[in-house]
């Protein structure tokens, strides 16, 4: 690992990227966080559920219409999926034309209520997630499968406003001279609030300490049982009632100095890992990796992700084009090229802390994404 903890880290990207700041150390901060977020993202890209994923949505409390929260990725169920071929394209694709070219093809935008997104602008930026129209059942999500200069291969997705999955970034920065930043306790109460408030799947504590799970059922009864074996019973199970409210929680930490490790717990990450169905540990190695190879010690292969971050983070820039929701299109490329490419070695970056036990892995988790979005959801949701 080229450096000893992210803290140095940050410090490096102070001293040599972030040197036009008026504010370096906080500059280069917010810059970790937001690679935090696109480790994040792409990681769920290279695990194929590119078409299932909506952006900073809003997600409402469990059986509490009335609270919202936006949550950095949600996972959906495709309700109807259909594939466009735009020839002799010309840039922008916006929302707009997206939507004739679906008129042209027979699905009926008439009723939805339109979105100004653009999916890629005339100079290069790529929308991720993109939101095209918002129907009765959920969003219009357009992405882009395959670019060539006579055509443009998008795949659309109908994709119903209840999720399966939500995934949550938390990090969190220490000033210069502090132990502990003052937000840290409250960022991560937010959080454990979020996880435990939008599933139907509630967590009990008991008189022995461990953790129990209740769901409410129709019939007025409280169906039981210890949290992780109701869990894995929610997942497999194809009964509406235990499904159709559920959401599993997965969220995802970055050390700062105030996390720790994934080993030495503080009360901070104590009180996410009791709350997420789904803690991982982003390590120190895998973020220092990230970052080396991206911008302290480049590597050839990510050359236009590396071009697409200075260009965002100078004194002169006026767009970010190095975010979950925009991306330059080129980095977009050589990004889900690196994430495919190097799958082992991005998954070991990850430590899982909740839940616990030798065979709770990145492959278990995504084992149950794919379970999970398998289901017969037209069978289990309303319209």
């Amino acid at each position: 690992m080229p450096y000893p903890s992210v803290d140095a880290l940050q410090r490096a990207l102070t001293d040599n990227v972030f040197v036009y700041a008026k504010d370096r150390k906080k500059a280069a901060g917010r810059a970790l966080g937001t690679l935090v977020e696109i480790i994040t993202y792409y990681l769920l890209k290279g695990w194929g559920f590119r078409d299932s994923i909506a952006i900073e949505r809003p997600l409402t409390e469990y059986a509490n219409s009335a609270i919202t929260h936006n949550v950095e990725y949600s996972l959906h169920p495709i309700w109807e999926r259909t594939e466009l071929i735009l020839e002799a394209f010309s840039l922008p694709i916006t929302a707009s034309k997206i939507r004739r070219a679906l008129t042209d093809k027979g699905w009926s935008v008439r009723d939805a209520e339109r979105r100004n997104n653009v999916l890629l602008s005339t100079d290069g930026l790529l929308r991720n997630a993109c939101n095209i129209a918002e129907f009765r059942t959920g969003p219009c999500v357009a992405s882009i499968d395959h670019r060539s200069p006579g055509e443009l291969h998008l795949a659309l997705n109908l994709l119903h406003r209840k999720p399966f999955a939500i995934f949550e970034c938390k990090r969190v920065g220490v000033e210069e001279g502090m132990k502990k930043g003052p937000q840290t306790i409250e960022k991560a109460k937010q959080g454990a609030y979020v996880a435990r408030s939008v599933s139907s799947l509630q967590k009990i504590r008991l008189s022995d300490g461990q953790i129990g799970g209740v769901i409410h059922r129709a019939d007025g009864s409280l169906y039981c049982r210890p949290f992780h074996l109701l869990l894995e019973e929610v997942i497999t199970s194809d009964e509406p009632e235990l499904l159709r409210n559920f959401i599993l929680t997965v969220g995802v930490v970055s050390n700062h100095g105030n996390w720790f490790t994934a080993k030495d717990h503080n009360k901070e990450l104590r009180v996410l890992a009791q709350s997420y169905d789904w803690l991982l540990f982003l390590t120190d190695k895998g973020v220092a990796e990230f970052v080396a190879e991206l911008l302290l010690e480049p590597t050839e292969e990510l050359a236009p992700a590396r071009t697409a971050f200075l260009a965002s983070y100078n004194e002169a820039s006026k767009k970010n084009r190095f975010t979950k929701v925009q991306m330059d299109a080129d980095a977009d490329a050589v990004l889900q090229k690196y994430f495919a490419s190097h799958h082992e070695r991005i998954e070991s970056w990850f430590n899982v802390i909740t839940p616990a036990g030798k065979n709770q892995n990145l492959t278990t988790l995504r084992k149950e994404l794919a379970v999970l979005r398998r289901k017969n959801w037209k069978a289990i949701l309303p319209a």
